[in-house]
């Protein structure tokens, strides 16, 4: 992810508290998801187009998608955010995967 730099919509053109009221109320609404969804935010070394990932964990998609939803249409990531492409996967064994993904 990154933050957004238009004409428009300029992360880094708002004032410092701004941006802090916003990430506040992002930051809330992330935590609603707590115990069901795992979150990794990892930096960029400045080596690729993001400035950060985030990598979400969860038992059900479900709340994988309840998430991404949620988060993606709150003001910091309506107006500011930019988005690359979503992975998604499954972790357990063979017979575990085999078993989510053939119901």
């Amino acid at each position: 992810m990154s933050k957004r730099r238009g004409e428009q919509n300029n992360w880094y053109a708002l004032a410092y508290e701004d941006r802090l009221e916003l990430m506040r109320k992002h930051g809330a609404i992330g935590r609603t998801f707590k115990g069901r969804i795992l979150q990794v935010v990892t930096g960029s070394t400045g080596l690729d187009d993001w400035e950060w990932g985030v990598t979400l964990f969860g038992a059900h998609v479900d709340d994988l998608k309840d998430c991404v939803y949620t988060m993606r249409f709150d003001e910091a990531s309506t107006l500011y955010a930019e988005f690359g492409s979503f992975y998604t996967g499954l972790v357990g064994s063979i017979d575990e995967v085999l078993a989510a993904v053939l119901v």
